[in-house]
């Protein structure tokens, strides 16, 4: 699947580079009326590679490179429209507000734009999809939990993937019925590939006795393995013990990692904490102006190795400090802390939190103490998320949805298994992805 995804990416990364300079092409011959001289040609390409360089990051920014599910498709016409706008604005700034180039192209722009948003279109929509592998392998799903019959729906519903399910196979307390029903299913419907969740106590005895089709040619995927790579999260309900010690590797200290992260986190805490201080003074008037209280609220928040932190905000609520309490004292968000919420700029003075090492700039949200306590109850192995420490931006908040003020159970799972796939796969360049993906967070005030 991650082979699948790379070549998808790759794939896309040079249609859009071919569809940038093919607009350019197009756009001198269409302004001067006959093909470009190569002086044209080169006068144009320089200040318009600097763009491309733009956009292509504006379309990283907006996911146009991740996995093509069918959350992603569904939403592909909207996303391509909001990024040609980004886009457009971008080419109007850069033109007509940093004139340093021979050429000014005023309408030749708008023409580009025009013409780029079409092709894109056109690629993005028609012509891509019809490089989506067509042939397909018969699969076979062996599994009973709520992940199984998402990734059975996500599969067979989506033609980037050249695989198709031809069943389920849900294991029974009998293991020869499914011994049986797992042997006919391959052998009447021509099976190639089976995806099986080998942590199932009823598939312990039957996974050994499929050792014969192995042989013949069946190729053996795990279920867990198959999610993960598809989702980019961790399926829950197939955690068990044995995916607890074989991973929680993944949670012990990387020196290298670690050591350039801390550097990171230092270097630009520095550069846009002191950048945002001169955002404080209007702050800190339009919170007085609404009203007496104090300027800052400081929350007693889980860490590493569940170690309790203070971080720091600007008060977004009528009572700053309650500690996290909820529902024990009348306390309501305020008209100014809603904006301050909405734009994130509550949370600029965690910066001083990021510079001491309470937190990371990217990482497992830091949750209160009281909720901690109930997840940790509720849903097992809850307590993994403090293996590493927290941060201020991380993978469930970019892609998960999660409670947020109040005790949120289901939400809390969902973003429990990104937090765990984060954990596992952490690298420089998932941190890099987390801190492109939080631009457009800000960008459009989403992801609270």
């Amino acid at each position: 699947m991650h082979l699948i995804h790379r070549k998808e990416s790759f794939l896309l990364f040079l249609g859009d580079i071919t569809v940038l300079l093919l607009s350019l092409f197009l756009t001198l011959l269409i302004r001067y009326g006959h093909f470009p001289s190569m002086w044209n040609i080169q006068a144009h390409l320089g200040p318009f590679s600097i763009l491309f360089v733009a956009f292509i990051l504006v379309n990283f920014i907006a996911g146009l490179y991740e996995k093509h599910t069918l959350v992603i498709k569904n939403r592909l016409p909207l996303i391509l429209l909001n990024v040609q706008i980004v886009n457009a604005l971008i080419g109007i700034a850069f033109f007509y507000f940093i004139p340093i180039f021979s050429i000014s192209p005023k309408l030749f722009l708008f023409i580009y734009l025009i013409i780029c948003l079409a092709l894109m279109f056109l690629w993005r929509m028609v012509l891509a999809p019809m490089t989506e592998p067509r042939k397909l392998q018969k699969a076979l799903l062996i599994s009973d939990t709520e992940e199984a019959d998402e990734l059975f729906n996500e599969i067979n519903n989506n033609t980037r993937y050249n695989i198709n399910f031809i069943k389920i196979v849900k294991p029974s307390e009998d293991s020869a019925i499914t011994l049986n029903e797992i042997s006919n299913a391959i052998k009447t419907s021509n099976i190639s590939l089976v995806v099986v969740d080998t942590r199932h106590v009823g598939l312990i005895n039957i996974i050994p006795q499929l050792y014969k089709f192995a042989i013949s040619g069946v190729m053996f995927f795990d279920v867990s393995k198959m999610y993960e790579d598809i989702f980019d999260r961790v399926p829950l309900s197939l955690v068990g013990e044995t995916w607890f010690i074989e991973n929680m590797s993944s949670a012990s200290p990387k020196f290298m990692y670690d050591s350039l992260k801390r550097f990171f986190d230092i270097i630009i805490s520095l550069i846009f904490g002191s950048i945002s201080l001169l955002l404080f003074p209007f702050v800190i008037i339009a919170i007085k102006l609404e009203g007496k209280g104090d300027i800052f609220s400081y929350q007693d928040r889980i860490g590493k190795y569940n170690n309790i932190i203070r971080i720091i905000k600007f008060r977004t609520m009528t009572v700053a400090n309650d500690h996290g309490k909820w529902g024990s004292v009348e306390n309501k968000v305020t008209k100014v802390g809603s904006f301050l919420r909405k734009s994130r700029i509550d949370e600029l003075p965690q910066f001083w939190n990021v510079l001491r090492g309470d937190i990371s700039l990217i990482g497992p949200r830091p949750e209160f103490p009281d909720p901690v306590l109930q997840y940790a109850e509720q849903i097992p192995y809850y307590n993994i998320r403090h293996s590493i420490k927290p941060g201020l931006s991380g993978w469930a908040q970019i892609y998960g949805q999660h409670a947020h003020h109040g005790i949120g159970v289901e939400e809390t799972r969902n973003k429990l298994s990104y937090d765990l796939y984060y954990i596992k796969h952490r690298s420089l360049s998932t941190d890099f992805k987390i801190y492109l993906r939080t631009i457009k967070t800000l960008i459009t005030f989403v992801g609270r």
